[in-house]
């Protein structure tokens, strides 16, 4: 049979316990409640912003002379004087004298061309006096009607053409005479030149070619879909044209002046020709050659278009199906169909389908639907962890201390 001692000690041994398990579970805090989260998507939004817009449509090409002409020989004979500016790359004047051919035989003939219609002068006014003579002879006879032949009208008419074919051959004489100095047709560049000092020439030879300098021309491809956004195709606008010239970016001004009028058969492409005056600068005050525009310099060009209205431009890559997401005023998604009236590079103007000043969705979705509740950067403020309170078993420790 148990004694006392061996019931009660048991039990206050389990009470102990109870009590220690109890005093612990007192000393320990309680775990914290973690913060809800807010997993409402981010977004960042960009405002739109309609703004009167003018298109303009690139292109590019090549300058070229207006005018180049090949100077051919008229005449034959030696050539005595070249100028000196007569050299390839040489600036002359309207009306310079570049060559001369040997002009003795030309000379000659024209004296022989002079002679000979003195000569016919001389025999007209013979004939004419023969004519009245016959007339008045005939006058005194009263019984007979003259004839042409009797009047000499014939031989007055023969010596009438005999003085004009001497009139002709003296202006012959006298033309080829004038080209035996051969000039500049207008202010030019000498492109080429194809003879030296005491070369023969004959007619028909080469002498040289010159580009013209007043006005260059480059031809601009454009594709059909282009020229919807030029005003009458083009015609007229104001063209831009870029380049470098002596190591540096240049720009010049200039007009589209015409159409060629056909789309060529290899590219497909509409040609516009663009005009600029004094591409050299020869028409400038000094400095001269500042800022020239040489042919053969490749050139981009920008033409002056339509004018679109009021439009605003928004990265292509927004663009799904024709549509474009936007931040509601209640912060939802919400999809809007637009008009794009034209691509430029990665962007694309658009000219009706958002209202003015509406949010437009920059950022990525990962899952969006439309209505689907989103939020701004700002709309999140990150909270600070609140300070952790000193436990009972921490002042404990700190006042055994």
């Amino acid at each position: 049979m148990a004694t006392k001692k061996q019931i009660i000690l048991p039990i206050a041994v389990i009470g102990l316990g109870i009590a220690g398990l109890v005093g612990i579970s007192a000393l320990k805090e309680p775990p914290a409640e973690k913060p809800k989260v807010d997993n409402t998507p981010l977004v960042s939004v960009e405002e739109i912003n309609y703004q009167p817009m003018t298109f303009s449509v690139s292109s590019y090409g090549v300058v070229s002379a207006k005018y180049q002409t090949e100077l051919i020989s008229q005449v034959n004979g030696e050539i005595l004087y070249l100028s000196e500016s007569f050299v390839k790359g040489g600036f002359v004047k309207q009306g310079d004298i570049l060559a001369k051919i040997d002009p003795s035989d030309y000379e000659s003939d024209l004296l022989d061309a002079q002679a000979t219609l003195a000569s016919s002068r001389a025999s007209l006014v013979q004939e004419k006096a023969n004519v009245k003579v016959a007339e008045k002879e005939w006058a005194q006879i009263t019984n007979g009607t003259p004839t042409a032949l009797s009047l000499r009208k014939p031989q007055l008419a023969q010596e009438i053409a005999r003085q004009k074919s001497a009139e002709a051959g003296l202006n012959r004489a006298k033309r080829n005479l004038e080209r035996t100095v051969i000039r500049a047709p207008y202010d030019a560049l000498i492109a080429s030149r194809a003879i030296g000092l005491g070369s023969y020439v004959s007619k028909g030879s080469i002498i040289g070619s010159t580009l013209s300098t007043d006005k260059a021309e480059v031809r601009l491809p454009l594709a059909d879909k282009e020229i919807q956004f030029l005003h009458n195709m083009g015609i007229g606008a104001k063209v831009t044209l870029a380049g470098n010239f002596a190591g540096s970016a240049q720009q010049w001004h200039g007009k589209i002046v015409r159409s060629e009028g056909v789309v060529d058969n290899k590219s497909r492409m509409t040609y516009l020709i663009a005009e600029i005056v004094d591409p050299y600068g020869l028409q400038q005050t000094a400095p001269l050659h500042t800022n020239e525009l040489r042919y053969g310099t490749y050139v981009t060009a920008k033409i002056d278009g339509s004018h679109a209205g009021n439009v605003a431009v928004v990265p292509r890559h927004l663009i799904v199906n024709g549509q474009i997401a936007i931040l509601d005023t209640d912060k939802t998604l919400r999809y809007k169909s637009v008009n794009i009236i034209r691509q430029q590079g990665a962007d694309v103007v658009i000219a009706e389908g958002i209202e003015n000043g509406a949010s437009l969705i920059t950022s990525a979705l990962d899952y969006p639907v439309e209505g689907m509740k989103l939020a701004l950067p700002g709309d999140k403020v990150l909270q600070k962890e609140p300070a952790k309170e000193p436990s009972a078993t921490d002042l404990a420790m700190s006042n055994e201390e």
